[in-house]
C-alpha cells in the first residue's frame, strides 16, 4: 500500500475502551492495540500499550524501529542480547531501539504499562514528543505527514472539529496526512505527540 494512503487513514479519535487486547506475538504478555496502519499483518506503523505482569522476553520485529515509554508502574529494566541494560523509571522514561534486537523486560517492582510505538524503518520516519498541554497546541498535517496524539492525563478537544469527540486521559487521536491543515488541541494535561512521516 502506498505510504501516502497509509498516512492518509481518516482523522479520528480512538477512545481507550476501543483498544484491542491481544496476546504478544510470543505469547508471553498482553498488549492493548491502539492503532495499526494499514490494518493488516503487514502494517507500517503501530501504537499499543504493553501490559507487563512478569519478567519476559519481548517479541522480535525485524525491520521495525520501536520506542517504549513507561506509562504506569515502578519501572522496567530492559536487558539486551549484546549486554546493554537500560531501566525505564517513572514518571515517563523512554527508549528507542531496533525491533530485531533480542531484549527481555524485568519488572523493577510490580507490573508496568508501557506505550509502544513501532514503525517500519524503510517506509516511515517517526518522532515521539512528550509535552504538557496548557491551553492550546497546534499540529500541522500535510502530504506525507500525520500526527498521533495520546493523552496521558487531563482532558482535551480538537477545536472546530464537531465530528470528533473530546479526549479523556488514555484516549488517542489520529490526524491524517493530506492537504495542509492546522489542528488546535485545547485543554489541560500531558500528552505524547508522534509525528509520522514518509521516510526520506
Amino acid at each position: 500500500m502506498p505510504i501516502d494512503t497509509v498516512l492518509g487513514a481518516p482523522t479520528r479519535v480512538i477512545p481507550s475502551y476501543e483498544y484491542r487486547r491481544e496476546r504478544w506475538r510470543n505469547g508471553l504478555g498482553w498488549t492493548r492495540e491502539i492503532l495499526r496502519l494499514p490494518d493488516s499483518d503487514d502494517w507500517q506503523v503501530r501504537l499499543s500499550i504493553a501490559e507487563i505482569e512478569q519478567d519476559a522476553a519481548f517479541s522480535t520485529f525485524p525491520g521495525i524501529e520501536r520506542e517504549l515509554v513507561l506509562l504506569r508502574g515502578e519501572g522496567l529494566r530492559l536487558r539486551f542480547g549484546d549486554g546493554a541494560v537500560h531501566t525505564l523509571l517513572p514518571p515517563h522514561d523512554r527508549l528507542r531501539f531496533a525491533g530485531e534486537a533480542p531484549v527481555s523486560g524485568e519488572l523493577v517492582d510490580g507490573l508496568t504499562h508501557d506505550f509502544n510505538l513501532m514503525w517500519r524503518r524503510d517506509a516511515i520516519a517517526a518522532e515521539l514528543l512528550h509535552r504538557p498541554l496548557v491551553g492550546s497546541m497546534f499540529f500541522f498535517t500535510e502530504p506525507g505527514t500525520a500526527w498521533a496524539i495520546h493523552l496521558l492525563a487531563g482532558q482535551a478537544e480538537l477545536e472546530g472539529e464537531p465530528g470528533l469527540p473530546p479526549l479523556a486521559a488514555g484516549d488517542t487521536a489520529w490526524l491524517a496526512a493530506g492537504p495542509r491543515r492546522r489542528f488546535a488541541l485545547t485543554g489541560g494535561g500531558e500528552l505524547l505527540a508522534i509525528r509520522v512521516q514518509a521516510a526520506p
